[in-house]
């Protein structure tokens, strides 16, 4: 009676998108990227498509197999094969609720992000002001002007874990924001969900999409594109390039959460979940490759900016130290007349040497940016230099919450629907369960909208998941 009172997607479509909308999140966006340049561009895509193979398919298969068979969340779907492996299904609860409380913070900072990009000068692309109106305030000129607005305007940081200045108003306003969105897009289960997911899947392909065009146009981004796809192949000696293939795998697919074995579970009793399976890891794996020629070429569109500003400053130094003539001195031939004012003015160019940079855009491109960096500093940093920058602003923070929104529908998902199978909460509504639970983890979330909220974010997102996500699969298998 249970299973028949039990609802179910409307069509096979919504499942498909769900898991999509699911599986394919930030991660894609800012750590593949980062991975593929940390171990051999190219290169890097070997060892990855061979754990596709061998770990990502296989359990992805049977995570939807148990959630479909069983028509049970992860506690009840573990507890119906065997009593004594339904602790699988509350570790993979709990790791899910750890997940919850930091993961809708990213949620927050791209809505902060989204509503200042509706102004006239990004904020971040330029350095405010003083106190006393005499110049730009020192710690933006010391750093950058992207890594002010998000260090102290978005997350006024403090300088250390131990130092707390109290709550982040913006940012709190910002996160209960996040969590009403959560409970409208899982209000009504799976025939809410199952609309949401149509705009969480479906519209960052569309951002994507435009920004790769966009991206191609850019002076530069193939620099960053070529870099990508540059293999080297010594890097596949290196046993650390296997590990992070494999566990990006992993992590990408989104196993041992119990998202999956909930999606599978609202699906039909005969419904070919093997094919579906099959199709959302191959979209999963591409969108990783897609999104990171998009990154790359942006990535490469701002180290070109950067070394040619070198270069630049380099060539006025030039020009006021020895009074050469406007023309002489291009950036095309800077190299040259360093060498040859070494050579001729070796005393004078001794006095500003000190002041001369190194300008090589090899290094540039090797400076590797991962998570938040990538996401808030790196991206607002490329876009700040676009012409209609705003517009690129909008789309791009757009496509990181619905990126993010999606990935937080899975993870509420994995704790909600075990909670619902239980016997003891069936006289809760569905409406009301939701609510308390995104309440409970909205008023635990805060802690990360203090000022010492990013060094906890920090601990969050590296250990609350990791290590028990792989004694969870461990287990499953």
């Amino acid at each position: 009676m249970g299973k028949e009172a039990r609802p179910n997607w409307d069509n096979p479509t919504e499942f498909v998108l769900a898991c999509v909308s699911y599986a394919v999140g930030l991660g894609n966006v800012w750590r593949f990227p980062y991975l593929c340049q940390m171990h051999g561009g190219g290169a890097f895509l070997i060892p990855y498509l061979i754990m596709l193979v061998l770990e990502g398919v296989p359990l992805f298969y049977m995570e939807l197999a148990i959630g479909q068979k069983m028509s049970l969340g992860s506690i009840g779907a573990f507890t119906a094969i065997n009593p004594y492996m339904g602790g699988i299904g509350l570790a993979s609860v709990v790791t899910s609720l750890y997940l919850c409380l930091y993961y809708n913070i990213i949620n927050a900072w791209s809505f902060w992000y989204l509503f200042h990009s509706f102004q006239p000068v990004l904020p971040w692309a330029e350095c405010p002001i003083n106190a006393n109106r005499t110049g730009p305030i020192e710690e933006c000129e010391t750093a950058t002007s992207s890594q002010y607005f998000f260090y102290r305007e978005t997350l006024d940081i403090s300088s250390s874990i131990e130092v707390n200045g109290g709550m982040h108003t913006g940012q709190a306003l910002c996160l209960l924001l996040a969590w009403v969105m959560t409970y409208l897009f899982i209000v009504r289960g799976v025939k809410s969900s199952g609309k949401v997911v149509y705009v969480t899947a479906i519209f960052p392909y569309v951002v994507l999409i435009i920004y790769l065009i966009r991206g191609f146009t850019l002076h530069g981004a193939f620099n960053g594109v070529a870099y990508m796809f540059t293999p080297k192949l010594e890097q596949l000696t290196n046993l650390n390039t296997w590990i992070n293939a494999a566990t990006q795998i992993f992590f990408s697919l989104g196993l041992g959460f119990g998202t999956l074995i909930a999606f599978a579970s609202y699906n039909q009793y005969n419904n070919n979940f093997e094919r579906q399976a099959i199709v959302v890891s191959l979209i999963n794996c591409g969108t990783s490759i897609f999104a990171s020629i998009v990154t790359f070429s942006i990535y490469g569109f701002k180290a070109t900016v950067n070394y040619e500003n070198c270069l630049e400053r380099t060539r006025l130094l030039l020009l006021n130290t020895f009074n050469l003539a406007e023309s002489s001195v291009s950036m095309d031939n800077v190299f040259e007349w360093l060498e040859k004012l070494n050579t001729t003015f070796p005393e004078q160019f001794a006095e500003i040497a000190h002041k001369l940079e190194v300008c090589d855009l090899e290094s540039e491109l090797d400076t590797a940016v991962e998570g938040t960096g990538l996401a808030f500093i790196l991206y607002s940093e490329a876009i700040k230099n676009m012409p209609v920058s705003q517009l690129w602003s909008v789309l791009y923070f757009m496509m990181l919450l619905l990126l993010g929104m999606g990935s937080m529908l899975g993870n509420i998902t994995a704790v909600l629907t075990p909670l619902r199978d239980l016997k003891v909460l069936t006289h809760i509504s569905d409406e009301l369960l939701s609510g308390l639970l995104c309440v409970f983890c909205m008023v635990l979330g805060l802690g990360f909208t203090t000022t010492s909220g990013n060094y906890w974010f920090t601990i969050f997102n590296d250990y609350g998941a990791n290590l028990s996500l792989l004694f969870i699969v461990l287990a499953e298998v």
